[in-house]
This record gives structure tokens, C-alpha cells and sequence, in this order.
């Protein structure tokens, strides 16, 4: 069985940092594509940024230049770190991870965590 555990949000000010983890455990061959999507309530989950293992990045537009991914694939560990945050970043933020175990790769969401920007 696979658990993906994120840590890190919290309550900030407009301006302030917080640093999300996404940590994955159990049965573990290889960390594929890790995404971090945020959802507010009455929205679409949105996706807010991609990582691989290979090392490639992508952002959504709304939070280029002020997050950044990053990942420790030896700690099966994703890392998001968000500076310059605005109330508009608030929502609960989410993992989504597809782990290889054995032979098969499944997808697999973590519990969110919530991040309130407060102005």
C-alpha cells in the first residue's frame, strides 16, 4: 500500500512564504509525475504545478516567478514552495502522485492541506 502524507500548510499573511511536502510510503519501485493541485470550495480542483522525475517543471500562470517545485526522489519527497502568497492562493492543496510498485503504476491523491492567506 502506498500513502501520500502533505504537510506545511497553514494560516499566513498576504506576502508571507509557507513550504508544502508531499512525502510518499509503503511499497515503492518509483516516483513518477507529481502534481500539486489547490481547490477552494465551489471550484474545479486546479492544477497549480507539475513535476517528473526527470526533473521537468511546469506552473500555472497564476503562480509563476512567486512558487517553486521541487522534488527529492532518494526521500520519495515533492516540495512546493510558495512565496508571495495572496489571499487568492488560498484553498486546500493537494498531491497527486503516480507511484510504480512491482509492475504496476497507479495514481494515488494525498489527504490536502489547507493554506489561508489572510489580507
Amino acid at each position: 500500500q502506498v500513502q501520500l502524507v502533505e504537510s506545511g500548510g497553514g494560516l499566513v499573511q498576504a506576502g508571507g512564504s509557507l513550504r508544502l511536502s508531499c512525502a510518499a510510503s509503503g511499497s515503492i519501485s518509483r516516483l513518477g509525475a507529481v502534481d500539486w493541485y489547490r481547490q477552494v470550495p465551489g471550484k474545479q480542483r486546479e492544477l497549480v504545478a507539475t513535476t517528473t522525475n526527470s526533473g521537468y517543471i511546469t506552473y500555472a500562470d497564476s503562480v509563476k516567478e512567486r512558487f517553486t517545485a521541487s522534488r527529492d526522489n532518494t526521500k520519495n519527497t515533492v516540495y512546493l514552495q510558495m512565496n508571495s502568497l495572496k489571499p487568492a492562493d488560498t484553498g486546500v492543496y493537494y498531491c497527486y502522485a503516480l507511484v510504480t510498485s512491482g509492475l504496476y503504476t497507479t495514481p494515488y491523491w494525498g489527504q490536502g492541506t489547507q493554506v489561508t492567506v489572510s489580507s
